[in-house]
Formats: C-alpha cells, sequence, structure tokens
C-alpha cells in the first residue's frame, strides 16, 4: 500500500450523507429490538445501520450475540427501511454468512486487528468484494498494524475500504473508555488521505455524556463520518449499556455539532486552525497528564530522601539533567532558553513537593 494510493471514494459513489453517521445498537437482541431501532432512525441522517451479530468478549461468562439467526433480522430491516446494514466480522466463517445474507458493510474489530492472520483470513475470504470494508484500529496504538491490515485488505482487491478510529486501551485509568490518541489516526489519515476515517466516540468515552464532545473533536480534525451505538433501552441493553444513547438523543446530538465546510478560502483558514487546536489541545491534556505523573515520583523520591536523611536539592542531578534536556530540545527545534525555564519551573514544582514531604 504505497504512499500515493487512490482509494475509491465509496462515500462520494454511494452518495451518503456528510457526514456519515453509522448508528445502531452495540448488540442485536432480538428481532423487536433491531426493527424498532431501525424503523426510529429511518429518513434521518443514519446512512448505515449498524448492529453486533457476534460479540467477542474479553472474558468468558457475557453475552457473546445471537448468532447468524440476527442477520436475518438485518435483511427484514434493511427490506423495510432501505437502510444500508453493517456487522462485525472475525473470520471466514463470518464472512461467508454476512455475504449470503446481502450484509452491506463489514467491519473488522480492534481485537482482529490485532492478529495478522485474522485478518489475512478475513481479507482471503472477501477477496475482490464490492461490499464497503472498514478497518477498526488495533487494541494498543500501534500505526504500523493498522497500516499492516490495510494493505492485507488492499492485496485482496477489496477497493471499498475505510477505517474506525475507536481509540487505544491502556492499563492506566483515564476519562476515557480507551484513550483517543488523535495524533496516530492524523498520521494515518496524512498517510491516506483519500481513505475514509470514521471516529467511534461511543468506545473512546465508555460513556453516552461525553459522545457529543468526542464527536466534535472528530469533526473539527476532518473525520468523513461516525459510528454511535444507539438503543431504545439504552440502561438495559445486553451489552455496553453506558456508552449507548437512545435513537432521539442521538439525532438531536447529531444536528448540534459544527460541521467544517470548504467553500472558500476563511472557512478553509477556520477548518485547518481548528484541526491544528484539537491537536494542541490533545497534547497539553497529555503534557499535564504526564507532569502529574512526574511529581508523583518526585514525592516518592522525596520520601527515600527523608528516610535516609539525604538533602533535597543535589546539584550534580540537576545540572546533568537539565544540560541533557538542552541537547535534546536544540535536535527538537527548541530554544536553550525556553528549555530551562520551562526545566527550571519543573525542578522548582519538584523542590517543592519533596519539602512538602519532608514537612508531613
Amino acid at each position: 500500500m504505497k504512499n500515493n494510493v487512490q482509494l475509491k471514494n465509496w462515500l462520494t459513489n454511494l452518495n451518503l450523507k456528510h457526514p456519515l453517521l453509522i448508528a445502531g445498537p452495540c448488540s442485536a437482541e432480538t428481532e423487536e429490538q433491531v426493527l424498532k431501532i431501525a424503523h426510529d432512525l429511518k429518513n434521518s441522517a443514519v446512512s448505515i445501520f449498524r448492529a453486533g451479530i457476534w460479540k467477542p468478549r474479553t472474558r468468558p461468562g457475557g453475552f457473546e450475540g445471537v448468532g447468524a439467526i440476527g442477520l436475518k433480522w438485518l435483511q427484514k430491516a434493511k427490506k423495510e427501511t432501505g437502510l444500508l446494514m453493517a456487522v462485525e466480522v472475525a473470520n471466514a466463517n463470518h464472512v461467508k454468512l454476512a455475504l449470503e445474507h446481502d450484509i452491506d458493510v463489514l467491519w473488522i474489530g480492534a481485537r482482529t486487528t490485532v492478529n495478522p492472520f485474522a485478518v489475512q483470513e478475513i481479507a482471503d475470504a472477501l477477496h475482490g468484494t464490492d461490499k464497503i470494508v472498514l478497518l477498526k484500529n488495533p487494541v494498543n496504538p500501534d500505526l504500523s498494524l493498522w497500516i499492516g491490515g490495510l494493505e492485507r485488505l488492499c492485496q485482496a482487491e477489496i477497493k471499498n475500504l475505510g477505517v474506525i478510529h475507536r481509540g487505544f486501551s491502556t492499563y492506566e485509568k483515564t476519562k476515557y473508555r480507551n484513550n483517543p490518541e488523535w495524533q496516530i489516526a492524523i498520521d494515518l489519515q496524512n498517510k491516506f488521505p483519500d481513505l475514509p476515517l470514521i471516529c467511534d466516540p461511543s468506545h473512546i468515552t465508555g460513556k453516552r455524556t461525553m459522545i457529543q464532545e468526542v464527536s466534535q473533536q472528530a469533526l473539527d480534525l476532518n473525520y468523513d463520518g461516525l459510528i454511535i451505538e444507539t438503543h431504545i433501552d439504552p440502561d438495559n441493553a445486553w451489552s455496553d449499556a453506558a456508552q449507548q444513547v437512545t435513537p432521539s438523543v442521538l439525532l438531536q446530538l447529531f444536528s448540534e455539532l459544527k460541521v467544517r465546510n470548504r467553500t472558500d478560502d476563511a472557512d478553509d483558514f477556520n477548518q485547518r486552525m481548528n484541526q491544528l487546536r484539537t491537536q494542541i489541545d490533545d497534547f497539553d491534556l497529555k503534557l499535564i497528564e504526564i507532569l502529574g505523573r512526574r511529581m508523583a515520583i518526585a514525592d516518592q523520591i522525596g520520601s527515600l530522601k527523608k528516610e535516609r536523611n539525604v538533602a533535597i536539592l543535589q546539584n550534580k542531578r540537576w545540572q546533568e539533567l537539565l544540560d541533557k534536556m538542552i541537547l535534546d530540545g536544540d535536535n527538537k527545534g527548541l530554544s536553550q532558553e525556553f528549555i530551562i525555564q520551562l526545566f527550571k519551573a519543573i525542578h522548582q514544582e519538584s523542590i517543592t513537593h519533596q519539602e512538602n514531604v519532608f514537612k508531613s
């Protein structure tokens, strides 16, 4: 998959709305539930109806999907509403069944993307298909693994490709269910600008109250669409209840999002500026998080010094650190003056933390 690859723009060819909106329940639970949600989304901004038929669960014992019977429900929903249908596939048998039931969109989940053998199996089963195939980012923040999955699908002559950014797992707790790590998706977007990029705010946030915020961030970064989990009774959903919204909430949320158009120079400037500012906001939050962790280590150092009766200020260590940071900063295009000011402030905050430990 070369840098200058030109992928068929199925968003344009299928005359789908922009930004694309994919919605539906995390899991298909009953025929009645599927049809009710689909009809609630009919004649709306939603172009594609999604529903999980096979659900990979982190631990055994959870609801793992209704299986192939759910595909018949989707067939009926498609006939009654005209919406395109989308399901997740994790192996060649899933692909076979989905194609037999005329499913329009097949997505490969994050747990599957991490396994090149599984992705290759799916690619082989889909060889030459004109169906839309969407590849979610891998669970771990690995851009090469994500690109590798795309390359396998491209080699299988699948032209109607797109990607879904659903965030990345992390051991440390944050306000997100899966850290967005926007820069990884932006790097993919910059590398393949003709590749439709869709955001999954449901899985990034893990909570319905944050979906609008993350959806807006995605649109500000020029994403092509959103995939949002939608349920008629979210609190009683059989899977991922906390991150699903009702159809009415979804449509209200979507109507309030600001879509950045490219109609003239001013609009182009504002769109580019919003993209860059969103990236800066993301990095600033990471800086604060990293500094907080650094000071927590400074507290531990203070405790150790107090225990061993060692002085807080260690001039030799401080000067060695500053010299190293000045050199590293220069390699990154950062001025010596800036590095000195920045690390003096960090050093002073570290000393303050350790002094507080000594006083405790």
